[in-house]
């Protein structure tokens, strides 16, 4: 099989035929050459990880709502204040996974192959094992909706070679998408001090990462989701309590607090809702729907009983 028949072979759904015929003799190959040893991601300098932006708040606060559509800001409230990401850092990893299966260079149904560094990534996880691989679309929905650290690894190191390389490539995306104070790390969000963003980058990716890949969204809406043989919940509590809500992101660590990003419809119009830095997730959460009330106008229900109220400027802690 020749360079180029090979490549094609590994990267794009071959017949079912093809498959049977050259599965035994491919497969290995495939994974360790075109995936993890190689990457699929356009060469990205290191030293673009090496920007100075200064020191991000321990549980620092931030607030932010846009207009979906237009962009424009709602409310703000330290939004261009330093903060680590945690887990919204996985928004940019989903980014640059659609990215490279619009580009055809792997398919939904392409495996990407789980390494032992992958796998030893503490929780949240699915607890795959060394060696064994993991379809591209279930790989997606497991960020979106559990927020798994081997499986980011797993993107990460299977597009970009390597974990540092991958966020070389993260970086420089969220440069090219107007993220001027963010600097990633790694694909996960765990902690690391030179792992930093803003509330207003957040959503800038956010936005951008439904604009270009709106086929997607329901992989953020979905409450849970199958993975061999057991079920996960989703993370973003909001989804199928709060109506209207339909994505989109959580995070925590430790020093960053308890994030969210959710995207909410009512009457036809759409915000998006950055809240960093909450006390606790019960906590975020119900500052998160009193936001989506006072912008979309109240909902028909109650999605939370005896939540604490919080007036406009007023954080979380």
């Amino acid at each position: 099989m020749n360079g180029n028949r090979f490549r094609r072979f590994c990267l794009i759904d071959a017949p079912k035929a093809a498959v049977v015929a050259f599965l035994a003799l491919s497969l290995v190959a495939c994974r360790s050459t075109e995936l993890t040893s190689a990457g699929l991601l356009p060469y990205a300098s290191t030293s673009a990880t090496d920007i100075a932006l200064g020191e991000p708040e321990i549980r620092g606060v931030s607030t932010l709502v846009l207009d979906y559509q237009s962009g424009r800001t709602l409310y703000a409230d330290a939004e261009d204040g330093l903060r680590y990401p945690a887990s919204l850092t996985k928004m940019m990893t989903l980014y640059l996974l659609f990215e490279t299966v619009a580009s055809g260079k792997l398919s939904l149904g392409s495996e990407l192959v789980v390494s032992e560094n992958a796998a030893a990534q503490v929780p949240s996880k699915l607890g795959l094992k060394p060696g064994s691989t993991i379809r591209v679309a279930d790989a997606a929905q497991a960020l979106a909706v559990k927020s798994a650290n081997d499986v980011a690894t797993t993107i990460a190191e299977n597009l970009g070679g390597s974990e540092p390389a991958f966020a070389a490539a993260m970086t420089a995306k969220a440069r090219s998408l107007g993220m001027r104070h963010t600097r990633f790390v790694n694909a996960s969000g765990l902690p690391d001090p030179r792992q930093v963003s803003t509330a207003r980058d957040l959503a800038t990716l956010a936005r951008a990462l439904l604009a270009r890949f709106p086929a997607y969204a329901p992989m953020f809406s979905k409450t849970g989701f199958d993975y061999g043989g057991r079920h996960y919940t989703a993370t973003n509590k909001l989804l199928g309590k709060v109506p209207g809500v339909d994505g989109l992101k959580t995070g925590y660590i430790r020093d960053s607090g308890f994030h969210l990003i959710a995207t909410a419809t009512r009457g036809g119009h759409r915000i998006l809702v950055v809240v960093m830095g909450g006390r606790s997730g019960r906590e975020r959460d119900a500052y998160v729907t009193e936001l989506i009330d006072r912008y979309l106008g109240a909902a028909p229900i109650v999605a939370f009983s005896g939540a604490p109220s919080y007036a406009p400027g007023i954080t979380v802690e």
